[in-house]
């Protein structure tokens, strides 16, 4: 295999004032110098200057094609006109006024009229915050404690959401089960110790890089409501960027709770609780003080954030953005696959309009890669075995101009047009070549 020093070498010396920035930022961020585990990698992520549309230039003005989009945020693109516009005169008004304005009821209303199972809408800083809001109604509600949850699914980084057994984490009343297993689901909330289900909307990780079966899926609000616990759809990342309505139209499903963020605010921090208005009442000044809950945040429905939310939101409903990202997603999806096949090596690309890498053998030679993924294995699908061939692909992509999220994501937007695609899938090709040359690809992932 070809020294990685070379690939290393020359991805450095295109990138001097990264690499210099990288150096004092680990001065100061404990995560090797990054500030989100995601941006960790070896020898350093591009030092972004500016972005627009579904690009993005570093401070050594390399150009790349954005796979990130704001960790998902932006399916409108970066520096969206109609937000960039809003954002502005907002700024000139007030970036904070510290009390209510019209601007958080116009922003609800778009959330009711995309999402009707939103009779009440909660404002907090990020979808997190919003989960959290979710456990702490749902405990008030039914007067119990417990959280069942599936495995692989991601909420957050708070004691309770994150993955169980994580280092310094308390979560004594949650329980996690494999997703898509009807009976541990039906066996554990049969005990009647749980006030909340909580699953991601489209599956494990990011729209489901585990995805959820679809018949799965719409059995939890009833199964759920059989033995008196609530249902709470996480739609922090699929809200609003699956359908103008999230995940919860597209797979036919109402939840008693769900949560948003992302896309909700445009690309400025925002995170909701949304749902049935009776399981709001804690939230009502007048009730009682055991049954109350004191919702002080800083930022809820800040008005730099509404603004830009109100003009983003505005954009969706005719769900034209989301269906022009998934459109290019599906061009990337395909071509990808036909490059790995060209190339003989076992990958494949899944997913809407955030598309997933599979490495290995397919379980099964035909699936809807909309909905479905290589395997149905959530484990395997989340397997870390081939990191190190990710790591590099990345790598590769990076210095070829194309950005994507952790090397295993690719967020699609409506600012993406064909020709990022084409861009993309040249550069997927040529880093496989190399690939292939340095003995970077191992023989299990080779087409016999």
């Amino acid at each position: 295999m070809v020294s990685a020093d070379r690939l290393e070498g020359e991805y450095r010396a295109s990138r001097p004032r990264s690499s210099s920035l990288h150096e004092e930022a680990r001065r100061y961020f404990a995560a090797a110098g990054a500030t989100h585990s995601v941006r960790v990698f070896q020898p350093f992520r591009p030092y972004v200057t500016h972005a627009e549309g579904a690009r993005k230039w570093d401070v050594d003005g390399n150009e790349y094609v954005d796979y990130s989009m704001g960790h998902g945020a932006l399916i409108l693109g970066h520096s969206h006109p109609a937000v960039v516009t809003a954002v502005q005169q907002q700024a000139s008004r007030g970036l904070h006024y510290g009390e209510n304005h019209q601007m958080e009821v116009e922003w609800a209303k778009l959330i009711h009229r995309m999402m009707p199972v939103a009779e009440r809408v909660e404002f907090c800083a990020t979808g997190q915050e919003a989960n959290l809001m979710a456990v702490r109604l749902a405990r008030i509600y039914t007067g119990r404690r417990r959280i069942l949850r599936f495995t692989h699914n991601y909420h957050g980084w708070a004691d309770e959401l994150a993955a169980l057994g994580g280092a310094g984490c308390v979560a004594d009343c949650v329980t996690e089960i494999p997703l898509n297993d009807s009976v541990s689901l039906e066996r554990e909330l049969a005990t009647g110790d749980y006030a909340l289900l909580l699953s991601e909307g489209g599956g494990a990780r990011m729209a489901g890089r585990a995805p959820i079966a679809l018949e799965f899926q719409r059995s939890l609000p009833g199964v759920a409501h059989n033995y008196g616990t609530l249902y709470c759809l996480d739609e922090v990342v699929t809200g609003f960027r699956d359908a103008p309505g999230g995940w919860q139209e597209l797979a036919g499903v109402v939840p008693d709770l769900a949560t948003v963020g992302k896309c909700a605010g445009g690309g400025l921090l925002v995170g909701a609780v949304v749902g049935r208005a009776d399981l709001f009442a804690a939230l009502d000044p007048g009730a009682p003080p055991h049954r109350s809950i004191h919702h002080a945040g800083t930022w809820n429905a800040n008005p730099l954030s509404a603004a830009a939310g109100i003009a983003a939101c505005s954009l969706y409903v005719d769900g034209g953005p989301q269906q022009q990202a998934r459109t290019m997603a599906r061009l990337l999806r395909d071509g990808a696959n036909e490059v790995f096949r060209r190339k003989r090596v076992w990958g494949s690309f899944y997913g809407r309009s955030v598309v997933h890498l599979y490495l290995g053998r397919p379980e099964r030679d035909s699936f809807d890669a909309d909905f479905e993924a290589p395997c149905s294995d959530a484990t395997t699908l989340m397997d870390q075995r081939y990191a190190a061939v990710v790591r590099r692909m990345n790598l590769h992509l990076l210095q070829r101009g194309v950005a994507s999220l952790g090397g295993s994501m690719f967020v699609l937007s409506a600012a993406h047009t064909e020709r990022d695609v084409a861009v993309t899938l040249d550069g997927l090709e040529s880093s496989l070549e190399a690939m292939i040359v340095e003995g970077a690809i191992p023989a299990d992932l080779t087409v016999a």
